[in-house]
């Protein structure tokens, strides 16, 4: 069975001439947005354009060469975004690093890239190079986003900048920009590694033309208001879905870019800006959705009441709307009253003006993804990987169907393999594994198939994602059990942060639970339980008890077999630093596994009750 996403509507090309006609079609005074002494203040696509053009000249200066491989290592910032340019445009090679890696990790990823020199956000990342420095033989030149010069950095951006203003003369500005010009379709524009949940990160190489396809294709799928809209950065930029989307694509499209001061911030930064446009993964909405939920818990008898009435008259408002039908007479009445009483309330919360959620990275639960359409808040649901620019497929407001991640975008071929696993072809599948030729034939077949590794189907041309192929689980019975659809639905709960479903080559499926301790504490506190740790409360037989009926609960629409029967609860939240956490945040299941092996065992002894660690 076969799904394209028709021929490509653009010839092939490269995001230095994107680059450049995005700066010639939108003059904005608002390129660039970025948070100084607690207020946004703008960059122009002018200076955008000179600062790139000086950084470039300056790289140019060091004697970076064309083809090296320069690292940025640094949270979003609009320095991030020149650093990103400049080594675009004077044909150099990328290399995005999360900011959140601990040094040795670094250091495996810029030994494997060859890196020649590095941009670092501030001294902390800096320090990080500096710790591992002796090791990285081909590193020549540690580069600041920082004001001043600091330990571990060689120069500052400043400074880089100075460098090429010294040369940046009418000959070599036409010589500078002939050079980013003659940059082809199929050179290489970044090495991205992949964050790793089944092993060691491969580079992956993506070529100008992967993005730049990328790019073009996802940006007729997905409504703009050219030189109107505006998208709050969060997401990593070291993370291909806000590399393509949240930067290449909103800057093609004369989208303003605001950074977000932190992750922490998003909240207040997003009623601050304003965005029009936020592209997330579901981690964001899930805590949104158990946020709301907490809030109309909270707010007593009456505010519960008031809620849980509009989320019914929405949630069938969404399903006439859905069908493709139009609410109308009392429905549409309740649902007028619904959205001033409750919805509109949250959607303040977004800044008022938002008009699309884009979601990628994991799958978002239909549950979620339902309960927002109802409120009026429209999550378009894509789905991609690294090692294809990254979006495969893409909902639009055209065909939105929730439980899918819509259809394949112009120019991108989807097929089921015999064994359920999704492969695509096109112009947007990487050129390989950096250095891993055997790992990129095992990845692209002999007739440019990619791969995936997930598992899904094609529903009336819409994709659909099952799970991963690698994470299905086959019980010691022969049962097949996919466990992301059964941790999304568990994690809709307010008292869960994580779920894990385990059970491979065991008798039953049993669940790993991270309480969400915040819901916890005020359950004990309601029902007079005295604690002094988390330890002790997870030791308790009420609490136990309350967490596995809140478990429990999600599960009534699963099959028989597909309900973990057992579970465990865990004291601390999964973590990057321990390993157990990719820095997108996907849950590494072997190494989870291997680190709660003990609990994983106690739960399968015979006749032992669920535990707590």
């Amino acid at each position: 069975m076969l799904s394209s996403g028709g021929p490509r509507n653009t010839s092939p090309g490269t995001l230095t001439t994107l680059f450049f006609d995005a700066i010639e079609r939108h003059d904005k005074p608002d390129a660039l947005q970025h948070k100084v002494n607690g207020v946004y203040k703008p960059i122009s696509s002018r200076a955008v354009a000179e600062r790139v053009r000086r950084a470039g000249l300056g790289l140019m200066e060091l004697c970076v060469a064309a083809g090296d491989r320069v690292a940025i290592m640094s949270e979003n910032r609009p320095e991030w975004a020149l650093a990103d340019f400049a080594c675009l445009t004077t044909s150099l090679t990328d290399v995005p690093l999360y900011p959140n890696l601990p040094p040795e990790q670094a250091a495996c990823i810029l030994r494997d890239a060859g890196a020649v020199a590095i941009f670092v956000s501030d001294a902390s990342q800096a320090a990080k190079v500096a710790q591992v420095r002796t090791t990285l033989p081909a590193l020549k030149h540690v580069i600041t986003f920082a004001a001043d010069r600091h330990a571990g950095a060689d120069l500052t951006l400043a400074e880089l900048e100075a460098r090429g203003a010294t040369v940046d003369t009418d000959e070599r500005r036409s010589a500078y920009k002939a050079r980013a010009l003659a940059v082809k379709p199929d050179q290489l524009a970044t090495l991205i590694y992949t964050s790793g949940t089944t092993g060691e990160p491969k580079g992956v190489m993506l070529s100008h033309d992967n993005l730049y396809s990328n790019v073009m294709a996802s940006a007729t799928a997905i409504p703009f208001l050219p030189n109107l809209d505006v998208g709050l950065s969060f997401l990593p930029l070291s993370h291909i879905f806000e590399r393509m989307a949240g930067h290449y694509m909103m800057f093609h499209v004369g989208c303003s870019i605001a950074y977000a001061e932190s992750i922490d911030t998003v909240p207040v930064d997003m009623q601050t800006v304003r965005p029009t446009l936020v592209l997330s993964v579901p981690r964001l909405y899930e805590k949104m959705y158990a946020r709301v939920l907490e809030n109309a818990l909270a707010g007593g008898a009456v505010k519960s009441r008031i809620f849980f009435w509009a989320r019914r008259v929405a949630d069938r408002w969404a399903d006439v709307t859905l069908a493709g039908g139009t609410p109308h007479g009392l429905l549409a009445l309740q649902y007028k009253v619904a959205q001033k009483l409750v919805f509109s309330k949250l959607k303040a919360r977004t800044g008022g003006r938002l008009r699309y959620f884009v979601s990628g990275g994991a799958p978002l639960a239909p549950e979620i993804n339902k309960f927002f359409y109802a409120a009026g808040l429209v999550i378009l649901e894509g789905y991609g990987l690294t090692e294809t620019s990254p979006v495969i497929a893409v909902n639009t407001p055209e065909a939105f169907r929730i439980g899918t991640v819509g259809r394949p975008l112009k120019g991108v071929e989807v097929t089921i393999a015999s064994d359920g696993e999704i492969l695509t072809r096109g112009p947007h599948v990487m050129q390989g594994y950096y250095n891993k030729p055997d790992a990129t034939r095992e990845a692209i077949d002999g007739d440019g198939w990619f791969h995936t590794g997930d598992i899904g189907e094609l529903r009336d041309g819409m994709l659909a994602i099952t799970d991963r192929k690698k994470d299905i689980i086959v019980t010691s019975g022969g049962k097949n059990i996919a466990p992301q659809p059964i941790e999304s639905l568990i994690k809709t709960n307010k008292y869960v942060s994580q779920a894990v479903v385990i059970g491979d080559k065991r008798k039953f499926p049993a669940v790993l639970v991270v309480p969400n301790w915040e819901q916890v504490e005020k359950y004990a506190k309601r029902k007079n339980i005295i604690w002094t740790d988390r330890r002790q409360l997870l030791e308790m037989p009420t609490i136990r008890a309350k967490m596995e009926k809140e478990v429990f609960s999600q599960l009534e629409s699963l099959a028989q077999f597909e309900r973990p029967k057992k579970v465990a609860l865990l004291e601390h939240d999964f973590s990057i630093d321990r390993g157990e956490l990719t820095p997108t945040l996907k849950v590494k299941r072997k190494v989870v596994d291997k680190s709660y092996k003990a609990v994983i065992d106690a739960m399968y002894a015979v006749d032992h009750e669920p535990v707590g660690v």
